[in-house]
């Protein structure tokens, strides 16, 4: 009696230890500008990142049943230093198997290179898009589900000539993003016959852009340009240029667009258009449904930022393992063709694929499609101001 009570104990025990090790908890980082120059859409992008990361967890189905955890750390947007120390403290101190994020181009290529590239982690960002990071040295750790700017240049061109516009003034953020935005924008406006009168650079967090907006004023255009962010120098330019009367009419790119700004600037800002990357297939509306449903909204880079999370979980369970050394092989795999297309909500689907054996061709939220060195090909949104909202005009 006493031998088949120790045995039982000891079973009993066993039993525990494996439940233990194969439920352990696996951490990955979203690391995003929670505070500066884009947090007005941070914070729908972190949601939206942590809301794959529960979807997944919940189901029971993933790595035998092991659960995941988000953690957060806060890369400011612009600021290096932070940016790369937050995802130090991600990989050393909370030991995530890999990171959602960065977020802006700049903090993303300082992460990539002093963290995520010498402890081999895996990073996917959802709205960086430097062109400089297509070509940065990654050792295949680094992906996007965002499209590089160097197609955001045309997009700009395109409308912009749409309209008539023949010459714009353009302004950018003095940064990785805003240089490699201009420059894009610049070739592709020039290459369809238009003319920039201007080009120039503004800093961020600066409380007077008169002497900015004089020069802009100067050269003229039809419409001003602005690269830059909406919570940051990007609104203090536009909101100079209104009250100089130097630019009615404004364009927006993808770092532009968001609701804070209208909402920041008023009814002066009607009549004004721009374009962020999205899309209007079938799983853009159902990771609309699934964030209200969740409390946020499905802004400018939410889907991307819920696909990047997905990719990375994904790719591990076709893997068979959380180790960022064998996850980045899998991460085109799992997100094109051939295999059965999935969408927001259906992660616990995809991994029953993938724990089958088969094939699945990850659409997500944004329409996934990932080319060349692991960037999406990319869809965009073309957006006007009107009534003091923006809203959603066309698909390109």
């Amino acid at each position: 009696m006493k031998k088949t009570l120790i045995a039982a104990m000891a079973s009993t025990i066993l039993a525990g230890s494996v439940l233990t090790a194969t439920a352990e908890e696996i951490k990955i980082g979203v690391l995003l500008g929670f505070t500066g120059a884009l947090e007005s859409l941070v914070a729908d992008m972190g949601p939206g990142a942590e809301l794959a990361i529960k979807e997944i967890s919940d189901s029971g189905l993933f790595l035998d049943g092991t659960t995941v955890k988000a953690i957060r750390g806060d890369t400011t947007c612009t600021d290096a230093a932070i940016a790369t120390a937050a995802a130090e403290k991600l990989v050393t101190a909370d030991g995530v198997k890999a990171i959602v994020g960065g977020d802006c181009s700049g903090v993303t290529g300082a992460a990539l290179q002093n963290v995520a590239r010498p402890n081999g982690i895996v990073m996917i960002s959802p709205s960086a898009t430097s062109p400089g990071l297509t070509t940065a040295e990654d050792d295949g750790l680094f992906f996007r589900t965002a499209p590089s700017d160097a197609r955001q240049g045309k997009i700009v061109a395109d409308i912009l000539m749409g309209k008539g516009v023949k010459k714009i003034a353009l302004t950018y953020t003095n940064n990785d993003y805003g240089k490699g935005l201009s420059d894009s924008i610049e070739a592709n406006f020039k290459a369809a016959g238009g003319t920039v009168t201007i080009k120039s650079a503004h800093e961020d967090g600066k409380g007077d852009y008169s002497a900015e907006v004089g020069a802009l004023a100067a050269a003229g255009g039809d419409v001003l340009v602005v690269a830059g962010y909406l919570d940051q120098g990007g609104k203090g330019i536009i909101q100079s240029a209104i009250d100089t009367g130097a630019f009615e009419t404004f364009y927006l790119p993808d770092g532009m667009v968001g609701d804070a700004l209208p909402a920041a600037i008023g009814e002066d800002l009607n009549g004004s258009y721009g374009a962020a990357p999205g899309t209007d297939s079938p799983g853009a509306a159902k990771f609309a449904k699934m964030a209200t449903a969740a409390g946020f909204k499905a802004g400018p880079f939410a889907p991307e930022s819920y696909d990047a999370a997905a990719l990375i979980l994904l790719a591990m369970q076709a893997a068979g393992s959380s180790e960022s050394s064998k996850l980045k092989d899998k991460v085109f795999m799992v997100a094109n063709a051939p295999g059965e297309k999935i969408y927001p909500g259906e992660l616990s689907k995809a991994l029953k694929i993938l724990s089958d054996g088969g094939d699945i061709d990850y659409e997500g939220g944004s329409a996934v499609e990932l080319i060349g060195p692991g960037e999406s090909a990319g869809n965009y949104r073309e957006i006007a101001i009107e009534n003091g909202k923006l809203i959603t005009v066309g698909y390109r």
